[in-house]
């Protein structure tokens, strides 16, 4: 097995009395796209700058190909960082943006300029290389940032929510820009987001992480289906939790008493013991809709509270009569099978093997 290409070694980052990052421990693969995701102030963003050098662990190592990094300046790695801001030069044409870190460390004008068109051509923008940066799209000036970084041909890539200032159309554009760069280069991305969408479209692995910490790293299916814990099944996409005692324990299921009634859970890769309390999570998209008292171990009747559509997709918002909320997420056009408007109940259901026991939190 190959050596990581960064290694996160109980890194700690304070700031006076706060500590925004505490004991991160995790690797970064040669060629991976890793993205790193959270709710705002997590941490995400410091753990970014620690690697790019704009900031110094307090405590822990940061190791780029086996050599320490913790002291080495910005200029002198080889991680250039995308902003969020871009923060392109608006005097400089697009070329010249691209050109500048060549320029900075002596490359001749004759190869710089035919490296800095040879990328934009790649990025398709070649048309726009002595154009303003003034004058080009939001989309446009995304793909000179990118060249400009990518020009000095590093070995990883970083980018801080480097999509958030575009409208959805182009964002979903970037991500297959993006995408297929990382595939075609080889290199190492390291992507920071809020966005679940864009984290998991592009990611090979994806961190969560949350108060400073890493609550989960995994493949997006991973932590999609099954969540690490309580903090990432209520971060991560539409899900249904519900806490309850364990009454019964079998072979390989157990039964959880909720104030919902009692449900059946799979006990693959974990260990409950009766009359503990626990969690468990059924991803939206896995649970039914019927008009009719539903056979199986997993129901419960709810009453509609409001719908939300996105293109195609629906999500329902529901409630039962001890006040447990249920989100079921489903194609509107399965959804045009059933009169919700005039039900006075509407029944959920879901195989026991879709629900996942959530670790303490």
């Amino acid at each position: 097995m190959t050596a990581p290409l960064v290694v996160f070694d109980k890194v700690q980052k304070q700031f006076d009395d706060f500590t925004a990052v505490k004991e991160l421990d995790f690797e970064i693969r040669e060629g991976e796209f890793l993205a790193i995701m959270g709710p705002s102030g997590c941490g995400k963003t410091t753990t970014l700058r620690m690697l790019a050098g704009l900031e110094a662990p307090s405590t822990g190592e940061i190791r780029l190909n086996g050599q320490v990094m913790n002291d080495v300046p910005p200029h002198a790695r080889d991680t250039p960082l995308v902003w969020q801001s871009l923060a392109l030069f608006p005097f400089l044409t697009a070329r010249e943006n691209v050109e500048f870190g060549l320029k900075m460390r002596g490359v001749d004008a004759a190869e710089r300029k035919a490296r800095a068109l040879r990328w934009l051509e790649k990025m398709g923008i070649l048309e726009f290389a002595d154009r303003d940066i003034s004058t080009l799209s939001g989309g446009q000036k995304q793909r000179v940032a990118l060249a400009r970084s990518l020009v000095m041909e590093p070995q990883i890539l970083l980018l801080d929510e480097p999509l958030s200032a575009l409208d959805a159309h182009l964002v979903i554009r970037m991500q297959a820009v993006l995408t297929d760069l990382q595939r075609e280069l080889g290199i190492t991305f390291v992507y920071v987001t809020h966005s679940q969408s864009e984290a998991f479209a592009m990611a090979d692995r994806v961190v969560i992480m949350g108060n400073g910490k890493i609550a989960q790293i995994g493949t997006p299916k991973d932590i999609y289906r099954a969540p690490a814990n309580q903090f990432v099944a209520e971060f991560v996409g539409r899900n249904n939790i519900l806490t309850g005692t364990v009454s019964r324990v079998a072979q390989d299921t157990a039964q959880i008493t909720t104030p919902s009634g009692d449900f059946t859970v799979p006990m693959n890769d974990v260990t409950l013991t009766q009359g503990q309390t626990a969690s468990f999570v059924i991803s939206a998209d896995l649970v039914h809709i019927a008009m009719d008292h539903p056979t199986g171990d997993n129901t419960a009747q709810c009453r509609l509270i409001s719908e939300e559509f996105v293109g195609s997709m629906v999500t329902l918002f529901l409630e039962d009569a001890q006040g447990q909320d249920f989100k079921v997420q489903m194609q509107e056009r399965e959804l045009s099978r059933f009169d919700l408007k005039g039900a006075d109940g509407i029944w959920l259901s879901w195989d026991t093997q879709s629900a996942h026991v959530l670790n303490e939190r």
